[in-house]
């Protein structure tokens, strides 16, 4: 019956795709989707997450990280036409001080809504002081940034639309531009019911969409719900690790979002040349925060490399090993952290890192990815550009 229903919920949702896919933009006549994305269902006017984790009662699941764990709440509600408005916004470098930038520009969905980059370029062109964290599943987060300050997703699209070095705009200048476009006005009056554009209005649909980019059906989600061969016997052999008592990695990054959505000290290196960034520590002053930073899914993560809020290790194998090579073992000299308890001294073997990359691998789906618009309302140029050398 597993099976059964998995199939079902896959076809469902690919002809969804299909469907909402094949409403292209007619020259520059905008028209907003009626239908929800993949995985959603409408009712009642609005769409709503329907995934088989939503069957399981339990929070945890059996031992660490178990196969039957439920979801954590997640925000769903809004309605087709604001999600695709927030689509069109979400791709529109008119959202930036310059136009130059989109919020594609550094959540890129050829790069697992990341950017390739170890710390984003921002409208100075200078790199800003951290990565671009993956977008997808960030409907369940209850913390965002690197440093967990913003507590929802209006409050966090908020940050990179006014950082002087990140989009570098202000409140007022984008609702001027965004009011002066006759096509705008049209489909926010379509999705809100208004004919003048309010700032909550931008950051509500902007929300709707990044709350649409779930990836929950990757290979491990189908032999977590009971389709034993969608995995290989050494991906098999790698989630064993992962769940250990001796890795321990999935009392952090806990299924079946892959976090535990908690802030902690591991101690990664910075960088060569970069000052220690204290993270969480920088904005409570609390000194076992020091060096703080959110749990980040490792849903798709073999497409978001580099890795760690700095980008400090280029490939996904260096990021594992980091955690093999002893407690404590990068802090500089002179630093104290409070670090997190779970980092220790596992001394997992090379062959035991080499299963553990190949299950990390079947993390990876992107099925639901949203289609890109060929055009924007502003008439500029859509999605911003793919650093040179990125995948």
């Amino acid at each position: 019956m597993i099976r059964r229903a998995v199939c079902l919920v896959v076809l469902c949702a690919l002809a969804a795709f299909c469907l909402q896919a094949a409403e292209p933009v007619s020259g520059q006549r905008f028209t907003l989707s009626t239908h929800c994305p993949p995985g959603f269902e409408l009712a009642r006017g609005s769409c709503f997450l329907r995934s088989l984790y939503q069957l399981y009662d339990s929070l945890r699941g059996a031992g660490v990280g178990g196969l039957k764990t439920g979801l954590a709440e997640v925000r769903d509600g809004f309605t087709p036409q604001q999600i695709d408005l927030g689509r069109y916004l979400f791709f529109d470098p008119l959202l930036s001080g310059d136009g130059s930038l989109s919020c594609a520009s550094c959540h890129h969905p050829d790069l697992g809504f990341s950017d390739g980059r170890g710390r984003s370029i921002g409208v100075t062109g200078d790199p800003v002081d951290r990565s671009a964290p993956s977008l997808w599943n960030v409907a369940f987060l209850k913390r965002l940034f690197w440093d967990g300050r913003a507590h929802s997703l209006e409050e966090q699209v908020t940050g990179p639309l006014y950082a002087p070095d990140e989009m570098g705009n202000t409140e007022r200048r984008l609702l001027t531009d965004l009011n002066a476009n006759e096509t705008y006005r049209r489909l926010f009056e379509e999705a809100f019911g208004q004919n003048v554009i309010t700032a909550n209005a931008v950051y509500t649909a902007l929300t709707a969409f990044e709350a649409s980019l779930i990836s929950l059906n990757s290979r491990y989600d189908r032999y977590a719900h009971g389709y034993h061969e969608a995995l290989s016997a050494d991906e098999i052999a790698g989630l064993n690790v992962f769940r250990s008592f001796v890795a321990r990695c999935a009392e952090c990054h806990t299924p079946p979002l892959f976090t535990n959505q908690e802030m902690a000290v591991i101690g990664t290196p910075e960088p060569e040349g970069l000052p220690f960034d204290k993270g969480e520590g920088a904005l409570t002053g609390d000194p076992t925060q020091r060096g703080a930073f959110r749990v980040p899914t490792l849903r798709n993560v073999a497409n978001t490399a580099p890795y760690m809020h700095s980008g400090r290790f280029a490939d996904l194998r260096d990021a594992v090993k980091f955690y093999t090579q002893g407690r404590g073992h990068a802090v500089a000299e002179g630093e104290r952290l409070s670090l997190h308890w779970h980092i220790w001294e596992p001394d997992l073997s090379e062959r035991e890192l080499d299963l553990l990359v190949s299950f990390l691998h079947t993390l990876t789906d992107e099925t639901f990815r949203p289609p890109m618009p060929d055009a924007v309302p502003s008439g500029l140029e859509p999605v911003g550009v793919v650093p040179s050398g990125a995948r």
